[in-house]
């Protein structure tokens, strides 16, 4: 396994809103401007078992199943880019009841990983370091 990415930020909010703004991934749009839009299956609160597709606003398309979900701590989800498993975590500390730091990182794992994951992890950032000025603004707006 090949850590691509970390980010950690903090926002202004309980651990238990950030967790149920989070969990509610249909809704990432409003925050990830480079997604169009997520279909998750079953619809509604993620779960250990969650299957999905994240449509970015490029018109590539990404599906993810979720592996691991600790409520309020952690949840994983894997999905591919080309014969690579990518993981995706998204972990949850609470430092005071209204203060919240979270983690987003990524891995991936199979052949090639560490040369093809750097301009995977090179885009991804972009993306992310935008999106999580949005997502903080958000969560401290709850």
């Amino acid at each position: 396994m090949v850590r691509l990415l970390e980010k950690s930020f903090t926002a202004g909010v309980a651990v238990e809103a950030a967790w149920t703004h989070l969990q509610n991934v249909e809704a990432w749009p409003t925050w990830a401007k480079h997604i169009r839009k997520i279909e998750l299956s079953p619809p509604g609160e993620l779960a250990a078992g969650s299957r999905g597709t994240i449509h970015l606003a490029n018109r590539i398309r990404s599906t993810f199943q979720g592996v691991e979900l600790e409520p309020f701590v952690r949840w994983k989800w894997v999905g591919p880019f080309l014969w690579l498993a990518v993981h995706y975590d998204h972990r949850f500390r609470g430092l005071g009841p209204k203060r919240t730091e979270l983690t987003f990182v990524v891995e991936a794992e199979g052949p090639g990983a560490a040369i093809l994951g750097r301009p995977f992890a090179a885009v991804y950032r972009r993306n992310l370091d935008r999106a999580v000025t949005a997502l903080v603004r958000e969560l401290e707006s709850l």
